[in-house]
């Protein structure tokens, strides 16, 4: 049996209002997010932790994290 696991679509919604909120340059944090789904997407390629969960939407959720906890970020 395969473990699913669920996301709310409303708040990854409002993580990436947020993200755009936030941002000086809609344009800019797009194609931020993009390279860092992209990179993710290569990085692990063979070691997938969620394969329900696309590189986007972990990327949104990853950098409004980063956003709104900036100690999480390493110095």
């Amino acid at each position: 049996m395969q473990k699913r696991h669920s996301f709310d679509s409303s708040q990854i919604m409002y993580r990436a209002e947020e993200l755009l909120k936030a941002a000086s340059n809609r344009y800019r944090i797009t194609v931020q997010v993009a390279n860092r789904a992209k990179r993710r997407r290569y990085e692990e390629f063979d070691n997938i932790d969620d394969p329900m969960m696309k590189p986007a939407i972990r990327a949104i959720i990853e950098m409004s994290d980063e956003l709104t906890q900036p100690e999480i970020i390493g110095d």
